[in-house]
């Protein structure tokens, strides 16, 4: 058995898909980086602030002034050039440092498509994607007078086919739970509020079973969608869901560039012939000048077993990182610990509201924060609802204070918060002095407990 996994997991296999797959992805990560200058998110998310929310272990990872423009610089200029496949280990590992660095300057700024970006940037430092359809390609073959491999072992492709797959069906597992199945939460306050869409908005957005239709077919177009595409038969008729899926949540919701990612990503399914017709539209396309650069004349490749070894790592930790949660006690929409990097997607609708006060432990005095002194409303709004942003937040404050010359003091919090349209009610208790907590990977009890019952896995 285990002779006959590793023979299929090595077997040489068409590399179409994989150049296929890097040059979308590569335009793809491009676009976005202009996108996100272009609309004037560098100046406002990382350098306007005055502080910023950090990573447990990654503190020291900060905006670096008008050198973050040159990070982003970087970051789509290294994307472009993985699209052209030149120096391409070099430009995937630039890319991936890049965008990672980028991705952990602020937590506020966190999204799972943020997180996939990275992993998928990662294992893609140790995919051949670089050697079809690239510069490379041309250069190692004036080299060496022949083409560089084309046939890649079959895991180079199986791997980001069930890496597309987790992010699918753990969103789908996640999705199985009373407030998304029985209440239609919070799918029912995000469509409400979208009565301005035109034919749509006054009707159907307005309507109760239109949320638990949309919430109950999205729930089983998650866990499905992966067999699906997997299954040749359904494949076509699955890529199309995948296109009105995506492109109907782009409508509803303000989530960037995702939908479209995942459009481009989801082509790894099809077959090798659908790809080389891809990259046969592209060659159309290209100059006949540099059209000798693409030479595709499959020869043998023989993979690296550490490259595998760190692949089949990566798809380890995201099958187990999401049912970290298990580890605390008490409902995981409210205290969110081993919420982030789990591929739970919009599963919830918080709305908080903290406020910090600061007491002179030696006089008695104290005085609240006026928040808008240190944060964005957009880290304000964050904050008030994640225990960890607010636990950070309360250290800043300390340190800030304490600087200014105020001594032996503590921190308390008034902290009340919403979740998926029930009452607010008291999120962190009020007599724990944050000053005396410390971030780690401990449960967090000073968190008041959820006053409810999420039923769900």
């Amino acid at each position: 058995m285990k002779e006959q996994i590793k023979s299929y997991l090595l077997q040489p296999t068409n590399s179409a898909p994989l150049a296929v797959f890097r040059i979308g992805f590569g335009i793809m990560m491009f676009l976005s980086i202009i996108r996100f200058w272009s609309n004037g998110w560098i100046e406002k998310l990382y350098l306007e602030p005055k502080f910023h929310f950090s990573y447990y272990g990654f503190e020291w990872i900060k905006p670096l002034g008008n050198f973050t423009y040159l990070i982003f610089f970087i970051c789509g200029l290294s994307a472009l050039i993985v699209a052209l496949g030149w120096k391409y280990k070099w430009a995937i590992v630039t890319f991936f440092l890049s965008f990672t660095y980028i991705e952990l300057m602020d937590k506020t700024t966190y999204l799972n498509h943020y997180y996939f970006i990275s992993v998928v940037s990662f294992v893609l430092i140790f995919l051949p994607a670089g050697r079809r359809f690239s510069i490379d390609n041309y250069a190692f073959a004036k080299a060496n007078k022949k083409p560089s491999p084309h046939s890649i072992p079959r895991w180079s492709i199986l791997s980001l086919k069930v890496l597309i797959s987790i992010v699918y069906f753990y969103a789908g597992l996640a999705k199985i739970n009373s407030d998304w199945l029985l209440r239609a939460m919070p799918l029912k306050i995000w469509l409400k509020s979208k009565y301005d869409l035109a034919f749509i908005g006054e009707n159907l957005m307005q309507q109760d079973w239109f949320y638990y239709a949309m919430s109950w077919s999205g729930m089983l177009y998650d866990l499905t969608i992966p067999f699906l595409l997997l299954y040749k038969r359904t494949r076509w008729f699955a890529y199309i869901l995948v296109i009105i899926f995506h492109v109907f949540t782009r409508v509803l919701f303000p989530i960037g560039m995702f939908p479209y990612v995942m459009i481009v990503s989801a082509l790894i399914f099809f077959d090798a012939s659908f790809h080389e017709q891809v990259l046969a539209l592209i060659k159309n396309i290209i100059p006949e000048k540099i059209k000798h650069w693409i030479k595709p004349k499959p020869i043998s490749y023989k993979p690296s077993r550490v490259n595998l070894i760190v692949v089949s790592t990566v798809i380890a930790i995201q099958l187990l990182l999401p049912f970290r949660h298990l580890l605390y006690p008490g409902e995981l929409f409210w205290h969110e610990q081993g919420f982030r990097f789990s591929w739970r997607v919009m599963l919830i609708e918080k709305v908080g509201y903290t406020s910090f006060k600061v007491l002179d432990k030696k006089s008695g005095q104290s005085f609240m924060v006026d928040n808008t002194d240190f944060l964005s409303s957009f880290q304000i709004k964050q904050m008030s609802f994640q225990p960890d942003f607010i636990l950070e937040y309360a250290h800043f404050l300390e340190d800030h204070f304490t600087k200014q010359g105020h001594s032996n003091i503590a921190i308390y919090v008034d902290s009340y918060v919403a979740l998926n349209g029930r009452r607010s009610t008291r999120f962190i208790d009020p007599e724990v002095d944050l000053t005396k907590e410390k971030e780690s990977f401990k449960n967090k009890n000073w968190i008041i407990p959820f006053n409810d019952e999420i039923k769900g896995l």
